[in-house]
């Protein structure tokens, strides 16, 4: 894959849920294509979909049907592990409640995706502390979430997704638990360093502000896709 933003390309993907005698078309149909490095906004009504097509991005889950191409290859074949490794190099998620362990220092927590990719503690900690020192948290670096604003612990989560340098990363509602100053200056600070960084970005949103500050903006509208200008 390349070192940076991964392409997508997604062909008539479906995911469909059986619930009871029904079956439950969340996705129908979704192709599009995202370039490397593009920053992307997805919103929609509440079970339109959008997690459900994070979790199909992120390799958390597979498709019903139709197939998606990272960097022009296809992932839905490949095995459990090799997902799994993919995820760890070349994705990173940030989800709406931040998912940190507890009684993991910030430091800890941000330096989970280095250890296990195989790098040993010293490497895991050098790059833990400057993706926090990144995100103005190097004074909480001995920190555990319980002792942080939400806000922090937010930053901590971020931090996380981005300590690998994936060409990928996944928001899904990463500011919905915060409140409005909050929540936008954690934005700001993904799209600040999602540049730097040059990875494709998505980003789940219920907020249309903040989504306009996307260049490129896909509603979800009953398991499909349309793009808005």
């Amino acid at each position: 894959m390349n070192p940076h933003g991964v392409r997508i390309e997604l062909n008539q993907l479906c995911r469909h849920h059986k619930k009871g005698a029904s079956l439950l078309k969340v996705l129908q149909d979704v192709t599009l294509t995202i370039e490397p490095g593009e920053m992307v906004a997805v919103v929609g009504a509440s079970g339109s979909g959008k997690s459900t097509l994070m979790h199909l991005l992120g390799l958390l889950d597979r498709p019903t049907s139709g197939t998606i191409l990272l960097d022009g290859e296809s992932v839905d074949s490949l095995s459990n592990r090799v997902r799994a490794r993919l995820r760890n190099l070349r994705i990173g998620y940030v989800f709406q409640s931040h998912q940190l362990l507890p009684d993991h220092t910030a430091l800890q927590n941000v330096a989970i995706p280095v250890r296990l990719s195989g790098s040993s503690q010293g490497i895991a900690t050098t790059r833990a502390g400057a993706l926090l020192d990144a995100v103005g948290l190097s004074a909480r670096t001995d920190h555990l979430p319980g002792e942080m604003s939400g806000g922090e612990q937010q930053r901590v989560a971020l931090a996380r997704a981005l300590v690998m340098g994936p060409g990928l990363i996944l928001a899904d509602e990463p500011t919905g638990n915060l409140d409005p100053t909050t929540a936008g200056g954690v934005f700001e600070l993904m799209l600040q360093l999602n540049k730097s960084l040059g990875s494709t970005l998505i980003v789940v949103t219920h907020s249309m502000d903040l989504a306009a500050r996307f260049p490129r903006v896909l509603t979800l509208h009953h398991g499909s896709v349309s793009e808005t200008s």
